[in-house]
C-alpha cells in the first residue's frame, strides 16, 4: 500500500470566483500544496530534490468537480502515489468537505523525473520508490489512457495571446502548471465574449458556465517573457453541456506547450442546477463548432 497524505485547507475569500465558489484553478494548487508536502512527509523536501539535482515535472493533469466549494469551508485533500513507472509517477487525489464528508473533486497527476540540470526524465531510483510505496508496488499500474485527440477545428477558430509574466513562474523559472488553467479559463471568457456573450449578459439572462471536467497536457515548458498564442473551438454540444478544446502554442517558433480538454456545464443561477444550453447562445457559437465530431471520447 502507498503512503497516504491528508492536507486541509481553508477557503480563503480570495480564492472564489464571481459565482461565490472556488476557483477552478485553485483546486488545483490545493493538489500541488498537497502533494509537496506528501512528498516531505516521505522524506523527499524541496531541499532533498535540490541536493540530488532532480525534480518532477507535470505531465498531465485530469480532475473532475463535483461539487462547488465556497469562502469559508474546509477541504481535506487526500493523496497517495498510484504507481511509479521508470521514469514517470501518477498521483491521486480525492478532496472531500470536511464538514459533511462530501466528496467535491476527484483527480490524477502524471509526472515525469527530470534531470534539473538537462531537463531530460531519469530512472526514478528504487529508494524512492520504497519510501513512498513501503509496501511494494501493484502488480498492474494506473491505467494511462493517452490524450484524446480533439475533432478537426472549424474555419472560425478563437485565438487570443498572452506574454508570460514573472508572477506566472513556479521555483522551477518556468509557468506553474496551474497557471495554464489560468490562461484556459480567460481564453473561454474572451471567446463568449467574442460571440456576443460577455459575463455581463450571461448574468442578466440568469445562467453562468462552470467546469466540469479539465484534462491538459503539458508538452514544454513555457519561460518569463514567453508570448503565447491559446485556440479554440467547441464540439459535442449535449443538453446543459459541452466540450471546448484549446491549444497552447509558442508564438517564436510554432511549439505546442499545452493541450486541454474542458467540459462546460451550463447552471442557473438561481438554483445552481444545470440548466439546458439557451438557443439563442448555441446559435451564435454555430461557427466555432468542429466540423467533423466523431466518437470522441475525452473529458466526461
Amino acid at each position: 500500500m502507498p503512503l497516504v497524505f491528508e492536507r486541509a485547507f481553508r477557503v480563503r475569500h480570495y480564492e472564489c470566483d464571481p459565482y461565490g465558489h472556488v476557483n477552478h484553478v485553485n483546486y488545483l494548487r490545493y493538489m500541488q500544496q498537497a502533494a509537496m508536502e506528501a512528498s516531505a512527509a516521505a522524506g523527499y523536501d524541496v531541499t532533498r530534490y535540490q541536493e540530488m539535482g532532480r525534480l518532477w515535472f507535470v505531465r498531465e493533469t485530469d480532475i473532475e468537480y463535483l461539487h462547488p466549494l465556497v469562502y469559508g469551508d474546509t477541504v481535506i485533500v487526500k493523496t497517495w502515489v498510484q504507481d511509479f513507472r521508470r521514469v514517470r509517477s501518477r498521483r491521486a487525489y480525492e478532496l472531500r468537505r470536511a464538514s459533511d464528508g462530501l466528496r467535491v473533486a476527484q483527480a490524477s497527476t502524471d509526472w515525469v523525473f527530470l534531470d534539473a540540470r538537462t531537463q531530460r526524465p531519469v530512472t526514478v531510483p528504487p529508494e524512492m520508490i520504497a519510501a513512498f510505496v513501503p509496501e511494494g508496488l501493484p502488480d498492474q499500474g494506473a491505467r494511462r489512457d493517452p490524450f484524446p485527440p480533439p475533432p478537426p477545428p472549424p474555419p472560425d477558430v478563437f485565438t487570443m495571446r498572452v506574454r508570460v509574466a514573472w508572477h506566472d513562474l513556479d521555483g522551477a523559472g518556468h509557468v506553474n502548471n496551474a497557471n495554464y488553467m489560468v490562461y484556459l479559463e480567460e481564453c473561454g471568457i474572451q471567446v463568449a465574449e467574442a460571440y456576443g456573450w460577455p459575463p455581463e449578459r450571461m448574468f442578466a439572462a440568469g445562467f453562468g458556465i462552470v467546469a466540469r471536467h479539465y484534462r491538459i497536457e503539458y508538452q514544454q515548458s513555457a519561460r518569463y517573457g514567453d508570448e503565447l498564442s491559446l485556440a479554440t473551438w467547441y464540439s459535442h454540444p449535449r443538453r446543459t453541456s459541452a466540450v471546448r478544446h484549446y491549444t497552447i502554442t509558442r508564438v517564436s517558433d510554432g511549439a505546442l506547450i499545452a493541450r486541454a480538454s474542458v467540459t462546460w456545464v451550463w447552471i442557473d443561477l438561481t438554483t445552481g442546477q444545470p440548466m439546458r444550453i439557451p438557443p439563442d447562445f448555441a446559435a451564435d457559437f454555430a461557427a466555432n463548432r468542429a466540423l467533423e465530431e466523431g466518437a470522441y471520447k475525452g473529458c466526461r
